[in-house]
Order: C-alpha cells, then structure tokens, then sequence
C-alpha cells in the first residue's frame, strides 16, 4: 500500500513534495505523469508480475516528460522483499541494496529543500 502511495501522492502534491521513494506499489495511469514535480526512486521486485505490469509504463511516462525518475528492477525476489517478518519474502540483501539506494537519493534531494 504504501508504493502506491507515495505514486499518488507525487501526482497530487506536485511541487509541494521535495522527493518521494516507492518499494513495490502500483503505479498510477501513465497519463498522470505530467502532474508529478518532484524525483522519484522506485524500487520493483523482479518477480512481481502485478505491480510490474503498471510501473514499466509508469517509468517510461515519467521519463518522456521529462522527469526525474530512478527505478530499479531487483530480479529473482517477489513483492514484499524489504520487509523482514515475512520469511518468504524478504530476501536482505536486496533490502540492503535497495535501502542504500534510497538513502542516497534522499540525502541528494533533500539536503538541498
């Protein structure tokens, strides 16, 4: 739910949000890219049929208009890999990966705002 979220809440937020960090959640229409201002990093699970069939054409959007999008595609790991009480799913390595990527973006957009 969360991932899903933080998509919405780009578009609705425009310029009042500074950057916005998704795991995992579906994305909105490709046609509500135009509304988002702020950078976004958004981190996919390679096994999420799902959620991937609507962020791949949420990234491409993003990217044609021009906005600030990092994504990463983790294979071989399901929905969910970052979170560590569910044993099925978390898979750490990835988490840490991700997590390091995340705290980077965050520190390149938001020291600044």
């Amino acid at each position: 739910w969360g991932g899903a979220f933080v998509n919405r809440l780009a578009v609705a937020a425009g310029p009042a949000l500074a950057a916005g960090v998704a795991y995992y959640g579906p994305a909105p229409a490709p046609s509500e890219a135009a509304k988002v201002r702020s950078p976004l990093m958004l981190h996919y699970a390679g096994k999420d049929v799902r959620v991937n069939a609507t962020g791949e054409p949420w990234v491409a959007a993003l990217k044609a208009a021009g906005h600030p999008v990092e994504a990463f595609t983790y294979a071989g790991v399901d929905h969910a890999f970052n979170n560590d009480t569910s044993a099925e799913r978390y898979d750490r390595a990835t988490a840490e990966q991700a997590w390091a990527r995340t705290i980077g973006f965050l520190h390149r957009h938001l020291d600044r705002a």
